[in-house]
């Protein structure tokens, strides 16, 4: 009996609470207007937004909107980049409205472009940036210099030597010469810091003596500045190619860009790398020397020498000097250590080859 009555009060509320929904999901209203700057003309895009939700829509092209809000809302919220935000008071008896968006000048002086080639999305960059990590700069084979351990890892770049003294630095070139008298170098950046890679002789001829009075420029293994850094300690080195690389360095990125990043620590526990590796030189591809006989050196221009040639030949003084010069077997060792670790507020990378 019980139950027979609660299922007939259900069933005569049941219409009354439907009437209840149905009237508070309907009620509505329209606001519309347009947005215009203070010059009168129409603003394209201005978000408008129910004020405290995450409802609205955007103006049109010609500044028009229409939105739907809930019965008793009271402010729509007008925001766009360079304007100031504002919240305009609605109603249903104040649903049209014309909204003049006032310029944001303080705002629009805060805007920063960045000329790092790592903030720079690469689907929307205007240079060819291409990357080499630590794990493809020193390989397996460690490299005893940057340029050195750079030579065949990017497309379009030149690598060449300054001399063909021993010891000789490198230099590389991305676009090609630029200049007549200025530097065809590209532009370098270490960790955010311009350096110069301009090549400086060693003065070894000073003492050597090898060129007599003659030109010291090619002959003096002139070295670059890039041979001062340890390629171990490198993170990552990225190249610009483009020549709009100049619209953010300056002209001084005519040649392109390098932009060099090292280790740097992390925090947690503190970690020490120690590594070692040995190898050994030698020469590869012997050119050979000419071997003489009686016959030849008298059929030569040094036949006068003849005497000369079959005295070293009977006391057993004839040299291969390509042997003499370049025959010996060199040891190579490396060996590397570092040293990282800190917290949150402080970390620290040492390291030494």
């Amino acid at each position: 009996m019980l139950l027979s009555m609660k299922r007939k009060i259900i069933q005569q509320l049941l219409p009354v609470l439907l009437c209840i929904a149905w009237t508070g999901l309907f009620a509505q209203y329209t606001v519309s207007g347009t947005v215009k700057d203070e010059g009168g003309a129409p603003v394209f895009g201005v978000n408008i937004l129910i004020k405290g939700t995450s409802t609205g829509t955007i103006s049109d092209v010609d500044g028009s909107f229409s939105i739907k809000v809930p019965d008793g809302t009271t402010e729509l919220e007008f925001s766009y980049t360079g304007f100031t935000t504002q919240a305009v008071a609605i109603s249903k008896s104040n649903n049209t409205l014309s909204v003049v968006m006032a310029e944001d000048v303080n705002n629009l002086e805060e805007v920063v472009v960045t000329g790092l080639a790592t903030s720079v999305k690469r689907s929307n960059l205007a240079n060819a940036v291409e990357r080499v990590d630590a794990g493809q700069l020193t390989g397996v084979a460690s490299q005893s210099t940057v340029d050195g351990a750079l030579y065949g890892k990017f497309k379009g770049a030149e690598i060449r030597a300054n001399s063909g003294a021993p010891g000789g630095g490198l230099s590389f070139r991305l676009r090609g010469t630029t200049s007549i008298s200025g530097s065809s170098q590209p532009l370098i950046i270490l960790d955010g810091v311009f350096i110069d890679n301009s090549s400086i002789k060693g003065g070894l001829n000073t003492v050597s003596a090898a060129q007599a009075g003659g030109s010291t420029r090619n002959q003096d293994n002139p070295s670059n500045r890039l041979a001062d850094l340890d390629p171990n300690d490198i993170e990552s080195i990225e190249i610009l190619k483009g020549a709009s690389t100049a619209a953010i360095y300056g002209s001084r990125a005519a040649g392109g860009v390098v932009i060099i990043t090292t280790k740097k620590g992390e925090a947690g526990k503190t970690r020490v790398n120690f590594s070692q590796s040995i190898g050994q030189t030698q020469m590869l591809n012997p050119l050979g020397v000419r071997q003489w006989t009686e016959e030849k050196v008298l059929n030569s221009a040094f036949a006068s020498d003849i005497d000369a040639y079959r005295a070293a030949a009977n006391s057993g003084t004839l040299h291969n000097y390509e042997d003499e010069l370049y025959g010996n077997k060199g040891m190579l060792s490396n060996t590397r250590l570092s040293i990282s670790g800190g917290n949150d507020k402080t970390k620290f990378f040492i390291g030494g080859s």
